[in-house]
């Protein structure tokens, strides 16, 4: 009698433990999906920010390319006021982002090349060349985006963290890509002020 209380106590601390391990578990998985969620926000947002700031540029080109080609100007300008997005929040609307800044830079160098003196400008060329930093912190951006997101996708499809990520509705996050087909059409800015 005495050994069936022993073992009967034994079993139950041991399931004791197995629940303890397991809640331990879970909120371990729970916090580290959480943080990784909240990096993959937090990159986006640095995205974000870093896009605006292109857009701002951009828009400071164009406001000089009201001095040389007023339509030009007023026509990229609406452009901008249409494609620019407040907030980027996905995947999706930083490559639209991304492929909005692509044709307004494209048209802002046609009208340069045809206005040499607006290509000279000093003020114009100090721009473009900030237009460089900003494409790095942009590519930056969304490569620790996208090593967030491999990281938060691995805990997502692995198991067991699989199995919590799907109890708590966490879901795989959308990498960022470069069409390749819009890549052959992004203009290159250094070959087109190179031409003075």
């Amino acid at each position: 009698m005495e050994i069936l209380i022993v073992l009967l106590l034994l079993g139950i601390g041991a399931l004791v433990l197995i629940v303890v391990a397991l809640a331990a578990y879970f909120v371990m998985t729970q916090r580290k999906l959480v943080s990784l969620d909240e990096l993959c926000k937090n990159a986006m947002s640095q995205i974000a920010v870093q896009l605006n700031s292109r857009w701002d540029a951009v828009q400071g080109l164009v406001k000089m390319t009201a001095q040389y080609a007023k339509h030009e100007s007023e026509t990229l300008q609406n452009v901008i006021a249409q494609r620019r997005i407040s907030n980027v929040t996905t995947a999706a609307q930083v490559n639209e982002q991304q492929g909005a800044l692509s044709e307004v830079l494209g048209r802002l160098i046609a009208v340069s090349e045809s206005y040499p003196e607006l290509k000279a400008n000093g003020v114009f060329l100090e721009t473009m060349e900030g237009m460089k930093q900003y494409e790095e912190n942009v590519r930056m951006s969304r490569m620790v985006y996208n090593d967030t997101a491999t990281k938060m996708n691995r805990m997502v499809r692995q198991w067991p963290s699989s199995m919590v990520a799907g109890m708590l509705h966490f879901d795989e996050k959308e990498y960022l890509t470069v069409d390749e087909e819009k890549k052959k059409g992004y203009p290159d800015i250094d070959d087109a002020f190179k031409k003075n």
